[in-house]
């Protein structure tokens, strides 16, 4: 349990800079809607300064944990980090996999291989490698290889080798993610109650991704998100796999933020407050929820599967409701307003009472929970009698 506070406070200084970035490509696609930057310069900067961070969140995650989890900060961890997890994405890109496996696997799937799972392997293994292994010392010519440079060749030895359970595992937890999607097929507001909570349960792995293809486009003959915005679905039914997001990411994580701000130490709350408030902001505003999920993921993983659950009955509410929106980027409040006058829009203004039922439930939950379990969330981490002294 110790270890794995270390590494929520490792994923913490990579999580602080990214609702900056998620607020950039919010605005920027909010400037323009359709042409998604191409129409308008400001909008295209925008949204290319944001993704930088985001689309390479898992080379973020990679460093934050070396440096996190290592022993010395003298860089070597972060660099056997990157090492890692460049090898990693090489090893295993689709074209490699193709030539690796003889194109007997699905190489499709490896084009999740970029997530944060991979992201805080990597830096598991740079400051692992690095800690156990920068003192050894060679004598004679070989010296030159011992202490750092011995770090960075054993990083090396089990990013190889981390690649290869990777390239026999990866193609099974793919097949099972579609199966299960495919699975949910026909099984209405229950089968997007158990999307949602999969959904959420995944991110830290990139599969999420697998189970939206399922839902959102048309791998399974589905299209939610494209029907939803092209008109072609079927009014009250289509965007039942998009509508249950908003209530919980522009009201329940907000609520939630709340409540890790009012729990926090008193010592602690301002910096509690600019990470959770702009967090907020970012998911509200735009609906990238990854800076705040990751805020708590780790520090308190019982939290993460809690708000699972509660993204499941959102979505398993709103999909029981006459109440469908859509969204194009993500559920928040600027693709809320691009939605309402959707061709699949149906009652919107309902947002508004299960949002707000939504934001208590996620606020009194998640209080009760730190407080009577005393989890370490934001601006808890040091113990009470050492606040009580500040």
């Amino acid at each position: 349990m110790k270890y794995a506070y270390r590494l929520g406070k490792a994923v913490m200084l990579p999580v602080a800079c990214l609702p900056v970035a998620g607020l950039l490509m919010g605005v920027g696609f909010w400037l323009d809607p359709v042409g998604q930057g191409e129409n308008l310069l400001l909008a295209h900067v925008m949204i290319l300064a944001g993704s930088v961070l985001i689309d390479n969140m898992s080379l973020l995650f990679t460093l934050g944990v070396a440096v996190g989890l290592a022993d010395e900060q003298d860089g070597t961890a972060a660099l056997a980090g990157v090492i890692s997890w460049l090898m990693i994405q090489k090893i295993l890109s689709p074209d490699n996999v193709v030539i690796l496996t003889g194109n007997r696997v699905d190489a499709s799937s490896f084009s999740y291989i970029n997530n944060q799972f991979v992201g805080i392997l990597s830096g598991w293994i740079g400051a692992y490698c690095c800690n156990k292994y920068r003192f050894k010392v060679f004598h004679g010519p070989l010296q030159i290889y011992g202490g750092r440079v011995y770090a960075l060749m054993m990083a090396t030895i089990y990013a190889a080798l981390a690649s290869i359970m990777l390239l026999f595992a990866w193609p099974y937890l793919h097949s099972a993610c579609l199966y299960v999607g495919e699975s949910l097929i026909g099984t209405g507001a229950l089968g997007a109650g158990v999307y949602g909570f999969l959904n959420r349960l995944l991110i830290p792995t990139g599969f999420h991704h697998v189970l939206n293809s399922v839902f959102w486009f048309d791998l399974a003959g589905i299209a939610d998100l494209n029907s939803f915005w092209n008109g072609t679905g079927v009014y009250g039914q289509t965007g039942m796999y998009m509508t249950g997001y908003f209530p919980v990411m522009i009201f329940g994580l907000p609520g939630a933020a709340l409540a890790m701000y009012h729990t926090a130490y008193p010592a602690q709350k301002k910096m509690a407050a600019g990470l959770l408030l702009t967090a907020s902001l970012c998911s509200v505003l735009t609906g990238v929820t990854e800076p705040l999920e990751f805020a708590f993921m780790f520090l308190a993983p019982g939290l993460f599967l809690l708000h699972a659950i509660l993204m499941g009955i959102s979505m398993y509410i709103c999909a029981a409701l006459p109440f469908r929106i859509g969204f194009n980027f993500s559920a928040g409040l600027m693709d809320y307003f691009m939605c309402l006058n959707a061709p699949m829009t149906q009652n919107p203004g309902l947002l508004l009472p299960v949002g707000l039922l939504f934001g208590l439930l996620y606020y009194i939950v998640f209080r009760f929970c730190i407080l009577h379990f005393h989890l370490k969330t934001p601006g808890r981490e040091a113990s009470e009698k050492e606040n009580e002294k500040k």
